[in-house]
């Protein structure tokens, strides 16, 4: 984008920009020779979260906690007095982490010296990373529901084999091993069932997701009375949702028990909920949607596995069967929402969005 120095030779913070950057829907911010924010335009409020009041006059590492690439782009176009381009650079403000594209100009005249402008990609890639994850899923599920119906009839052989030779053998310390085969084959017939359970049709209704995540905390708080603590940071004003109230409350408790298995008992949850506005979710755009977050300070997943956590029989427990996860992914597509997961050590934040239109709700 060129800029005529025209424009800012005696341009000061509280002076109005040209009418151009105003009405850019790219983000732009302009910095002094000290790297101090002159001005940020409507786009980068929006972008970014914040006013151009509050952030006037502030050097650019408070505006963003994450300014180790943006820093050293606003160095290399001040010192070559020539635009530098970071196509792809992470920056985060206290409150989010965002992925964007970064050109970065050099303004000679006095006043501003730099004019950065941003290109936001986080929506780019995360509907790449979305339709690459339900094609793997699709063809995960397909694979797995095949396996587990060649599994099931064999498997019923097998335990009716063992409850007919339990039946013919005289001492009762050899019905032990029939019991083991019986048991093992029960567990297995389980495991069949909760592959093939997330085909189900959701059954609608209108549901509260304050009310399904109190469940979840009473579920939980009772299978662990000591050790853990579960927050709650609640928007009290968001409205109910017409969807499956028993798939909503799996969803959430597949997401926590897997926490409270990687902290072994101790450790905190936090439940979080807000709308969201404009998101696009499978390539659809929606006006809003509920937004939950489920977030404990856990040791984080391995990053091993971090990218296939939703893959079925992805698991770093060995007691794990790797498919709380995959079925809630399942659930969560079912009601047209997305499910994502960032983390790290002490940090783990899964975030589920369901849309609020999704069911032509009133």
């Amino acid at each position: 984008m060129m800029i005529s120095n025209d424009h800012y030779s005696n341009a000061g913070v509280n002076e109005s920009p040209p009418l151009g950057l105003e009405q850019l829907s790219t983000a732009v911010l302009l910095l002094d020779q000290d790297f101090r924010v002159c001005y940020a335009n409507p786009a980068a409020e929006n972008l970014f979260e914040f006013s151009r009041k509050t952030i006037a006059g502030a050097p650019i590492n408070q505006v963003f906690v994450e300014t180790g690439g943006l820093i050293a782009a606003c160095e290399a176009a001040f010192t070559n007095s020539a635009s530098y381009t970071e196509h792809e650079m992470t920056l985060a403000t206290t409150a989010h982490t965002y992925q964007v594209s970064l050109t970065v100009s050099p303004v000679i005249a006095g006043g501003p010296r730099l004019l950065l402008e941003f290109y936001q990609i986080d929506k780019h890639l995360k509907i790449a990373r979305e339709e690459r994850m339900q094609l793997q899923q699709q063809y995960n599920r397909e694979m797995l529901r095949n396996l587990a119906h060649e599994i099931k009839n064999p498997l019923g052989g097998i335990r009716g084999a063992a409850q007919l030779l339990e039946h013919e053998l005289p001492k009762q310390s050899l019905r032990e091993y029939t019991q083991v085969i019986i048991k093992e084959a029960d567990r297995l017939q389980s495991l069949m069932d909760r592959l093939l359970a997330p085909n189900r049709i959701a059954k609608l209704s209108s549901v509260n997701v304050h009310e399904v995540l109190e469940r979840v905390r009473s579920l939980i708080l009772a299978e662990h009375p000591e050790g853990l603590m579960l927050r709650r940071d609640y928007d009290t004003s968001l409205p109910e949702l017409m969807a499956d109230h028993e798939q909503l409350i799996q969803i959430v408790l597949n997401i926590v028990r897997n926490a409270v298995q990687a902290m072994q008992g101790q450790g905190e949850i936090a439940f979080r909920t807000r709308i969201a506005r404009h998101v696009t979710l499978s390539k659809k755009s929606y006006r809003m949607a509920i937004e939950m977050k489920i977030i404990d300070n856990g040791p984080g997943i391995p990053e091993a596995i971090r990218e296939q956590i939703f893959y079925p029989l992805v698991t770093s427990k060995e007691e794990g069967t790797g498919l709380g996860l995959s079925i809630a992914q399942t659930y969560v597509a079912h009601h047209g929402g997305s499910i994502d997961c960032d983390s790290q050590p002490g940090r783990t934040c899964f975030t589920v969005l369901l849309p609020y239109n999704q069911f032509n709700h009133p």
